[in-house]
């Protein structure tokens, strides 16, 4: 049976945390920035986890790492 790979769209979008949690980069970053407050800036720079409702469809994905 051959090894399920991890999807590649998912990889480069998605962090899987040590505690197999699942972590997703905020919208809205990468354009029209200037008529966007400071505060509102800086809390796209932090990762923020992904819905539930999300998480098991992606864990899918995810193959070996993201079944904890």
């Amino acid at each position: 049976m051959p090894k399920t790979k991890t999807s590649s769209s998912a990889k480069k979008r998605f962090k899987v945390t040590a505690g197999g949690k699942l972590l997703r980069r905020r919208a809205m970053k990468s354009h029209n920035l200037t008529k966007k407050s400071p505060k509102r800036k800086r809390r796209f720079g932090k990762d923020q986890p992904v819905a539930h409702a999300n998480e098991r469809a992606l864990k899918k994905m995810f193959a070996k790492r993201g079944t904890r």
